[in-house]
């Protein structure tokens, strides 16, 4: 690859957040709200908002590699796609901060405490209005691939591929939720489960499919490799994410670390910790388990013990060693496909795991 990945994930971010901005500008134009509703420009403004904010749009460049895979000639559809991915995202970051009650996204206020503010008084008013948010942002991501200029049986086998992601989602999103009643933490598998469901089919499984579909493949015919790459990638992406949640540099971040302790949530790391401790150790990790009150210097005091008991070391290792069998699996794909786009995909999985940010 003579582009260095950065820079190429940086040109994609780069053209779709001018092309998600146009989607956004155009979109009152064409959805049918009647002329004297005020909350519902209202609501488009809230998420263009959101949508905007970034992110590196990891979703797109997934997606328009995909098709690289098939082909180096441009590509009808992927445009329409990219939008459908974005929109079905921000459908997940308006509900899920509305289930953890968060107050920023981004650097901005989420859609529920935006909706909180505007309405004080109205608690019930801004809870609906923020589900319908999310409700509306999971049809667009539907309708834009509707709409697209393709043939009939590919927008089908998109909108086929999109609805599919976004089900397995919810009950991701659900099983998740129900991982953190557990008496016990959970073991690996039904981790893996948990970020394949929640994240991993909707963030790299449907972007990969609808690439290839727009460049003419079936992806079909390579359903279980796609999905073995895709669940490896999402398990080292959560894993990455769990770590970070704990050991991670808070102003490279710019958000606080040891969510997951005060939440009582069971992620890869604390379930990693509570298998590696005992005794006091044990007792001072499950005592600020859901306690919302634990200050820093308590979190703190947990990330040594984890570091001390070889926690963070365990992580590493074992998000290395995810995303070498993701590599394993995209090299498999080297007779069939693009010599160059199969190397992007070799290296995606440890990037991931490595950048910075």
């Amino acid at each position: 690859m003579t582009e260095q990945l950065p820079d190429r994930v940086a040109r994609y971010e780069r053209r779709f957040n001018a092309l998600f901005a146009e989607y956004f500008d155009t979109l009152g134009t064409t959805l049918d709200a009647p002329s004297f509703s005020r909350f519902t420009p209202d609501c488009l403004e809230l998420l263009r908002d959101l949508s905007l904010r970034g992110g590196k749009r990891m979703r797109v460049v997934l997606l328009h590699e995909a098709a690289r895979l098939v082909t180096d000639e441009p590509v009808e559809g992927l445009d329409a796609a990219a939008l459908s991915v974005e929109l079905l995202q921000t459908h997940g970051l308006v509900h899920d901060d509305l289930i953890d009650d968060s107050a920023t996204r981004r650097g901005g206020p989420t859609t529920y405490h935006a909706y909180r503010e505007r309405f004080p008084r109205h608690p019930r008013a801004a809870l609906g209005l923020t589900v319908l948010a999310g409700d509306l942002a999971l049809a667009l991501s539907l309708r834009v691939l509707l709409d697209a200029r393709l043939p009939v049986g590919v927008r089908q086998a998109m909108v086929e591929v999109q609805t599919r992601a976004a089900a397995d989602t919810f009950v991701g999103q659900i099983i998740d939720l129900e991982r953190d009643f557990a008496a016990e933490a959970p073991d690996d598998e039904v981790l893996h489960d948990v970020a394949d469901r929640k994240s991993a089919r909707y963030s790299v499984l449907a972007p990969l499919e609808l690439g290839l579909l727009a460049a003419g493949e079936q992806p079909a015919a390579h359903e279980e490799e796609l999905r073995r790459y895709a669940r490896l990638v999402g398990i080292c992406g959560q894993m990455r994410d769990d770590y970070l949640d704990l050991f991670g540099d808070e102003a490279a971040m710019g958000k606080p670390t040891g969510t997951d302790i005060r939440e009582g949530r069971h992620s890869y790391t604390v379930a990693r910790l509570l298998a590696a401790v005992h005794g006091t150790e044990r007792a001072v990790v499950e005592e600020a388990l859901g306690n919302p009150s634990r200050t820093p210097r308590a979190v703190a005091a947990i990330r040594e013990i984890g570091e001390r008991r070889g926690v963070a070391d365990r992580m590493r290792t074992d998000m290395r060693r995810y995303a070498e069998q993701a590599r394993l699996v995209a090299e498999g794909w080297r007779p069939r496909w693009r010599e160059e786009a199969v190397a992007f995909f070799e290296r995606v999985p440890q990037w991931s795991v490595e950048r910075a940010g």
